[in-house]
């Protein structure tokens, strides 16, 4: 009875760790591999007294569907967005099924009830302390999306679209 026990614990143990390396190893692929994507973002202040430095992401309304605050936009989805000349993101539909055109990529999304908001996966981007200056002009969030949709925000970058980088 007491070999029993052990050996389901350390086979709990095992899935657990074994299902948690998976997502990172998942998320790790979509860092190094997953396309680029700029999505404007709003300004946001770049402060919160329990939390430390972080910036909350707000994206531009030109990244959301023309619904977003709407309760006629389902809970969680795939947008449809595509890329401008310049890498930076602007929805174009929800994903219907369609092939995707030149230039577009799906993303996932979830609308926040409790803010109205619609969110891409990160809400908000921590940084070390004293660097909220050089965050502050961030004007996009870079994030790298896979071909299902799933996205991993990677920056922040300035009005010229350059990675912001602490010196």
């Amino acid at each position: 009875m007491r070999l029993a026990r052990h050996l389901l614990l350390g086979l709990g143990v095992l899935l657990i760790l074994g299902g948690a390396n998976y997502d990172i190893l998942r998320k790790q692929r979509i860092v190094d591999h997953g396309a680029q994507v700029l999505l404007p973002i709003r300004p946001a202040d770049p402060r919160s007294l329990l939390q430390g430095d972080y910036m909350t992401l707000r994206y531009a309304r030109t990244a959301l569907p023309p619904d977003a605050l709407s309760e006629s936009l389902p809970r969680r989805g795939t947008a449809i967005v595509k890329l401008d000349t310049d890498g930076v993101a602007q929805f174009a539909r929800l994903d219907d099924g369609a092939p995707l055109g030149d230039g577009e990529f799906r993303l996932r999304y979830k609308r926040r009830l409790y803010e109205h908001e619609v969110s891409y996966g990160a809400d908000s981007f921590f940084f070390q302390e004293g660097d909220a200056d050089l965050y502050a002009q961030a004007k996009y969030g870079v994030l790298r999306v896979g071909s299902d949709g799933d996205s991993i925000l990677v920056g922040l970058a300035d009005e010229h679209r350059n990675m912001l980088k602490p010196r």
